[in-house]
């Protein structure tokens, strides 16, 4: 029988989205629509959001899935999200990744509730324990970066992250001096988020990579 195959489930529930429904929804899908562009070909699957406003996304097993939580955090209309992500085989398909399942759905589907259980932000599941041990620990701390910044802060850290813009860039782009924007940036600690983000998706492709090893599924070899 042939193998299913594999890819990266992204699941992000808005918090206290009844709080301010019209927001919420309004956020997710300019959300949506921003993820289809930052992914283009890295995507198996259209991104989508349920009722219960849950984002979903289904990604390309050389997809990085945490420019989306970078993209979702730095975002002018920013509101907060606990995310899971989880690597694994799914079911043969179409139709936008709300419609699809397979096992990396049922993974990431006990990774958001393992994460509200734990009241983390992020949950990581790449197949194999020694990595996700490692991003239970890492990965929650990203969000928490990204839920301190003000909205300044944010801007300057999503030039800086997303754009690749340089300092003096960025202060182009603002109106203001380089020095202001180095010390946003250092309030901000936009470099550990940056550092942080990189460090978490290498651990993520080389757990992948483990369980593809040891024939637990997984994505990225």
């Amino acid at each position: 029988m042939p193998r299913s195959p594999a890819g990266i489930v992204i699941f992000g529930d808005v918090v206290d989205s009844r709080d301010e429904p019209t927001a919420s929804v309004g956020f997710l899908r300019t959300l949506c629509r921003e993820l289809e562009g930052l992914y283009d070909a890295d995507k198996l699957a259209s991104f989508g959001f349920t009722q219960g406003d849950e984002l979903q996304g289904l990604l390309a097993p050389s997809a990085d899935p945490f420019r989306a939580i970078l993209h979702a955090g730095l975002h002018p209309d920013y509101r907060p999200i606990r995310w899971a992500i989880a690597a694994g085989r799914i079911e043969d398909g179409s139709g936008p990744a709300t419609e699809r399942t397979g096992e990396a759905f049922l993974a990431a589907r006990q990774a958001l509730e393992w994460a509200r259980a734990r009241r983390d932000r992020l949950v990581v599941r790449t197949g194999d324990p020694h990595a996700d041990g490692l991003l239970d620990d890492l990965a929650p701390l990203l969000v928490e970066h990204l839920d301190g910044l003000t909205g300044v802060q944010r801007e300057a850290t999503r030039l800086l992250a997303e754009d690749g813009l340089r300092q003096a860039q960025v202060a182009d782009r603002l109106g203001v001096t380089r020095a202001t924007v180095s010390v946003v940036a250092k309030r901000a600690r936009a470099r550990s988020i940056i550092r942080l983000a990189r460090a978490i998706d290498t651990i993520f492709a080389a757990g992948v990579g483990e369980a593809v090893g040891a024939g637990r599924g997984g994505g990225r070899p």
